[in-house]
């Protein structure tokens, strides 16, 4: 005898807001399928016919539900904060680099390098210590070459 789904009890108000949400046609498919997790779940389906429906895992299928439960739509919805090293300088740094960049090498140079960069940056004390790979990183976000 098979056992019959749990239904997900979502409230009236955010079934509305899940409607919606699937048929804006802007949303980025990650939110979108989370949407259709718990419209579906709502309906009956099982953890198993949903993630065959949407080829995802059941854990994630579960995870999402019991977000929903614990947390509520908007964090059942949104990606989480990922972890990540915080950046080493700072936004005033990175744009002193920039601007070093930009101006004339330094006499017997036609043009910087990334190593000059890093020792000029070192001795006028913009920061405490640098490394040629690291201004080449702040220079390519920031689209700047060093001609």
């Amino acid at each position: 005898m098979a056992r019959k789904a749990k239904k997900l009890k979502v409230t009236k108000k955010d079934q509305k807001k899940l409607k919606e949400l699937s048929q804006s046609g802007t949303l980025k498919a990650r939110k979108l399928n989370r949407c259709r997790i718990l419209s579906l779940k709502s309906q009956g389906k099982t953890l198993y016919e949903i993630a065959n429906m949407l080829r995802m895992s059941k854990v994630t299928v579960n995870e999402i539900c019991k977000r929903y439960e614990k947390e509520g739509l908007e964090q059942a919805l949104n990606e989480r904060p990922r972890s990540g090293a915080p950046s080493i300088f700072s936004g005033k740094q990175k744009a002193k680099i920039t601007v070093l960049a930009c101006s004339n090498a330094p006499e017997g140079h036609s043009q910087w390098s990334l190593r000059l960069l890093a020792d000029k940056a070192v001795e006028l004390k913009l920061v405490d210590s640098i490394s040629h790979t690291d201004v080449g990183r702040i220079l390519k976000k920031t689209k700047s070459n060093r001609t």
